[in-house]
């Protein structure tokens, strides 16, 4: 059976992408993937003090519960941001939190 391709055909990556730019669910799909890249690029022991981790208008907001590690990973943050957006294959964050 031979069909006809239609000029307006798109992919489903591209019809994917329209539909969540039409409904503004970028930024909540954003949130999720950054928590998942969080626990992928920083690990278990990162993860074992990290309490929350929220995006808002590309800052991420990160508390943690102790101290020192909040001080240790603050000196990295710029290359925690590179390899969170490395993760995550866009850029998502332009600046980093940490509480």
């Amino acid at each position: 059976m031979n069909m006809a391709k239609h000029k307006n055909q798109q992919s489903l990556g591209e019809a994917l992408k329209e539909f969540i730019a039409t409904n503004k669910l970028q930024s909540g799909i954003d949130e999720v993937n950054v928590k998942e890249a969080w626990e992928r690029v920083l690990g278990n022991g990162v993860n074992h003090y990290t309490k929350s981790v929220t995006l808002r208008n590309s800052v991420l907001y990160v508390s943690l519960s102790s101290s020192v590690l909040r001080e240790e990973l603050s000196l990295g943050t710029s290359r925690i941001i590179e390899m969170l957006n490395e993760d995550m294959g866009r850029e998502v964050i332009q600046k980093l939190v940490l509480r």
